[in-house]
């Protein structure tokens, strides 16, 4: 029976143990960063539109202005 020796034997690469710790550290500093994080987008989501969108949808032509008025003058006399 044959066996094969290789010149240089397999082993993982070293690395020194600064190294190593600091890989460590900075995985579970990234992970506690993500996981007890106290941002919270929903809370900061944008529901509806907001001031700018009203005041551009508040410029309406004078047309379309008379007739808001009419259309109101009209509610408040079924009242």
């Amino acid at each position: 029976m044959a066996t094969i020796i290789s010149a240089s034997p397999l082993r993982p690469a070293t690395r020194s143990t600064a190294a190593l710790f600091a890989e460590f550290r900075a995985f579970w500093h990234a992970f506690a960063a993500k996981a007890f994080s106290t941002y919270r987008p929903e809370l900061h989501y944008m529901r509806g539109p907001g001031p700018a969108w009203r005041a551009k949808q508040m410029a309406l032509s004078p047309a379309v202005q008379t007739m808001l008025a009419d259309i109101r003058t009209a509610k408040t006399h079924k009242s």
